[in-house]
């Protein structure tokens, strides 16, 4: 499965943390930047450019980090085609794929440990979307 993660400045850290942890599990993960925490960016931009990737298919998941996971969030969820979550919680992650098919994963680098946000990226990338009379709700989205 191809993956692209993204963060600004406030998301750089966990979003490097996530991407080490799903390359070591054979993910081909794709990095849209930023390069460094300290550089103030602007998230639209990061946001943008990742779901780019997946509205032209060059990509199947992302994964948006920032300081709280909601600017990316709101951005992401202005793109045609793209269902982004903001969350924080095992269950969340797990069912935003089962029910909601969601293609991107927004989290919040001052708000989660390391070891969370990991877990919760790991859980979202490796669940897959249950379809059925779920994806008749998704069909009303659009």
């Amino acid at each position: 499965m191809k993956l692209v993660i993204a963060a600004d400045h406030g998301g750089y850290d966990i979003k490097e943390k996530i991407k080490t942890a799903l390359l070591e599990k054979g993910h081909d993960v794709e990095d849209l930047g930023t390069d460094n925490g300290t550089d103030s960016v602007d998230y639209p931009l990061f946001a943008k450019a990742l779901c780019k990737e997946i509205q032209e298919g060059r990509a199947e998941l992302g994964i948006l980090c920032c300081g709280t996971g909601i600017g990316m969030s709101m951005v992401a969820n202005k793109q045609k085609g793209i269902r982004a979550a903001v969350l924080s919680d095992e269950f969340s992650a797990e069912m935003t794929r089962r029910h909601n098919n969601a293609n991107v994963l927004c989290l919040g680098g001052r708000v989660l440990s390391d070891e969370r946000a990991v877990l919760l990226a790991e859980l979202f990338v490796n669940t897959p979307f249950e379809g059925g009379r779920h994806q008749r709700r998704i069909d009303m989205m659009e």
